[in-house]
């Protein structure tokens, strides 16, 4: 299967690196939340090779993993998005780099916030982990703003 994902935009996670020392002590820990979290879903029969797109240890962390689907019509490589916010995968097709991931991530989940403070449906919508509630909404979009206004424009 063939990805449009720019691989000039990631690294192994052999190779992950952060802006400082006790940064990689926290990146670490989300590489294990996001292989967790993609491995819990039974279309994921394993992970086959990961990498580390972006991150803010403890905030958030942009991961891309190519991996071996149980079923057809499942995409090989996938990013995750994980830290202080609900986990998350992604689809490459919109999305070929790690910025335009996260940028993408906080679309949907904005939307899913939108959607949970006006008390509409959210079972369209991406999944979130909480109950759809205006309290959760507003402490999700509170989150999102940050990562807008803080972490995207550091990967520009």
């Amino acid at each position: 299967m063939e990805t449009n994902v720019d691989f000039s935009k990631v690294v192994p996670v052999k190779q992950m690196k952060g802006e400082y020392a006790e940064e990689i002590e926290l990146l670490h820990p989300m590489l294990t939340e996001a292989e967790e979290y993609l491995a819990a879903f039974d279309w994921c029969e394993s992970i086959e090779e990961s990498y580390f797109g972006l991150g803010v240890g403890g905030v958030v962390a942009v991961f891309l993993f190519k991996i071996r689907p149980k079923h057809e019509g499942v995409d090989e490589f996938l990013w995750v998005v994980v830290g202080d916010l609900p986990p998350a995968y992604l689809v490459t097709d919109d999305s070929p780099t790690p910025r335009l991931a996260l940028e993408t991530y906080v679309e949907l989940m904005s939307d899913w916030a939108k959607a949970a403070t006006n008390g509409q449906p959210v079972d369209e919508l991406i999944p979130v982990n909480v109950d759809p509630t205006p309290e959760n909404a507003k402490l999700l979009q509170g989150r999102l703003t940050f990562q807008s206004a803080k972490v995207v424009p550091l990967y520009s």
